[in-house]
């Protein structure tokens, strides 16, 4: 994940809001949260792949008024819930930052002809066969060595969902290869900040928790790849020689295709590596993009800007237009049509909306109370390490879903949940390594969460697309959880820790 100030949203997270009057009952903390489920239900069956244009926004708001009113009439002021909303608003903005400095990166990328160059070589070299496989393997490996799942999926991520078009294959198992890749090296990367933030709130150390971490990981990351191996294996390799010739045809009619379109994503690989803020990171490898595009694209810019009068204006133009709107290309080929056309700042605004409402009703979950007591609620069914596990993981899916933050998933779970592992005498680093497993990992998997909407937004592929097909994400909740029943790798307490 790229860097979003952790020690400042850390105390944001932690600090107690408001104190209810009343306490909540079980039944009123699953009013909104029944209801929620309810109406997204019905948004995706009225409107389907449009649900997140809008349907699941108003859904988000709705279960938010259902929380509010029920705090209300616990006792709550609307001046303290108003004060609760901003404040997880607030929690957001570097993410909306975030979405907006991607929106230009990408628009400024395919103008500069670097999207257009990787996709071209990754046709050149990957083989349709194993590209599944190879795209989670190369993602994978990106991401362990910047600790960025954002970063990986916003670079590498497009140009292989472009190559994957461009062979005719499958953009949702592209998409879901992709982002199991970026999360497993996020995950068990030491540069990442949800890596340094699980073991830092279960109360154990950083490298104490990757080696603990690599007994569910890579169980689930190899079953993952032979997944993908396995889908790969019935792919027509002949049926797509056709359309990757004619994409690579029209790549190079249309974008000047070298080695030095390459440098913004080393620029940007080098400056994520060395944890340098990731909104002038961003930036930058945007404006390298736009010096790239005036010496090697002029023609795209030029069509771009659709006015040759004025050859200075005209450049000016569509680098303004490509800011802001994105870029668009008109090759006559449609597929590769809609790959290109794509990035500027207003592509983010449908998924900084989003974002924002699913802050509000996480927002009045937490301050009414409505979430604590669910947490409660689920921590009385625990008699065994099995069921703690098992309760855990689906605290941080249900935080995911409802928080829509992937930090709370961790630290909320990780705050609640700590006393109860001391208590059971079980190592801290079996917490962390279940906060990683559940609230990391199915982040992504929630299209009103920040991180799945960015991954929707930065992939062009809704999320319950490619859901299906984020094998690795899906798989390690679930070796967590059989990993508890059957006792193994459960590290016990130590002597010290125990004491």
């Amino acid at each position: 994940m790229l860097r979003l100030g952790i020690a400042q949203e850390f105390d944001v997270l932690v600090a107690p809001a408001t104190s209810p009057r009343i306490d909540p009952s079980v039944q009123q903390a699953l009013i909104p949260v029944l209801a929620l489920i309810a109406l997204l239900s019905f948004s995706v069956y009225l409107f389907g792949e449009d649900a997140s244009y809008g349907p699941n926004q108003i859904a988000l708001c709705m279960g938010a008024v259902a929380a509010a009113f029920i705090g209300w009439r616990n006792g709550l002021t609307w001046e303290t819930t108003e004060a609760a909303i901003i404040s997880g608003i607030t929690i957001a903005i570097k993410p909306v930052l975030i979405l907006f400095s991607v929106g230009l990166l990408i628009g400024t990328w395919i103008l500069s002809g670097t999207v257009p160059t990787m996709i071209y070589y990754s046709l050149r070299i990957l083989d349709p066969a194993i590209f599944y496989a190879a795209t989670c393997l190369i993602c994978g490996l990106i991401a362990l060595s910047i600790g960025s799942s954002w970063t990986v999926a916003g670079t590498v991520g497009i140009a292989l969902i472009g190559a994957a078009a461009g062979m005719g294959l499958s953009l949702e198992i592209t998409a879901g290869a992709v982002i199991s890749g970026a999360y497993f090296g996020d995950k068990m990367s030491p540069l990442s900040e949800t890596t340094n933030l699980s073991p830092a709130v279960a109360g154990t150390d950083l490298f104490s928790h990757i080696g603990h971490m690599v007994w569910t990981t890579l169980p689930s990351i190899s079953i993952a790849l032979i997944l993908y191996a396995i889908i790969g294996m019935n792919i027509d390799s002949s049926a797509s020689a056709s359309d990757l010739a004619l994409t690579m045809q029209l790549l190079q009619d249309n974008f000047t295709i070298n080695v030095f379109m390459l440098l913004p994503v080393v620029a940007l690989l080098v400056m994520a590596n060395k944890k340098l803020p990731p909104i002038p990171t961003i930036l930058i490898g945007a404006l390298i993009g736009v010096v790239l595009a005036l010496i090697f694209q002029g023609p795209a810019i030029l069509a771009l800007a659709g006015d040759t009068t004025n050859l200075f204006l005209a450049l000016f133009k569509g680098i303004w237009q490509t800011l802001f709107d994105g870029f668009s290309l008109n090759s006559g080929n449609t597929t590769l049509d809609d790959l290109m056309t794509r990035g500027g700042m207003s592509s983010m605004l449908n998924t900084v909306w989003l974002i924002l409402c699913a802050m509000v009703f996480g927002a009045v979950m937490e301050h009414t109370g409505l979430l604590q007591c669910l947490v409660t609620y689920a921590l009385s069914f625990v008699n065994s390490t099995g069921s703690l596990i098992a309760t855990t993981v689906c605290t941080c899916i249900g935080a995911n879903i409802i928080t829509s933050d992937q930090y709370i998933s961790i630290v909320l779970p990780g705050r609640m949940y700590k006393m109860e592992y001391e208590k059971r005498k079980l190592d801290p680093k079996n917490l962390s390594r279940t906060l990683e497993d559940a609230g990391t990992l199915t982040s992504p998997l929630v299209p009103w969460n920040t991180c799945g909407a960015y991954m929707s937004g930065t992939l062009g592929v809704a999320t319950f697309a490619y859901l299906p097909y984020c094998f690795f994400n899906l798989l390690s909740p679930v070796v967590a959880i059989i990993y508890g029943f059957m006792n193994i790798k459960i590290a016990p307490a130590s002597t010290e820790q125990a004491a």
